[in-house]
């Protein structure tokens, strides 16, 4: 089903649930991959930290920092 919605792109995630850019988390504001951060995994499969911080609009230093963060809260999980 259709909606009037504004959605990220063609086939992201949002299109199917109906919600609007500002509502999903996928949203990324990169229209070469429909502006879906599913899509740019789904094309591109693993990317660098220098393609995540193009797509992301921040900087490699801070996608780094993203990473090693969540790396060490799946870590703590597994050590349950």
């Amino acid at each position: 089903m259709k909606s009037d919605l504004p959605n990220c792109g063609e086939g992201c995630v949002c299109e199917i649930e109906g919600k609007k850019k500002e509502d999903c988390k996928m949203w990324i504001d990169y229209p070469e991959d429909n502006n879906c951060a599913l899509n740019a995994i789904q094309k591109h499969g693993p990317m660098t930290l220098d393609e995540i911080s193009k797509r992301m609009g921040v900087s490699i230093v801070r996608i780094s920092q993203i990473e090693k963060a969540a790396l060490k809260k799946l870590s703590k999980r597994i050590k349950i």
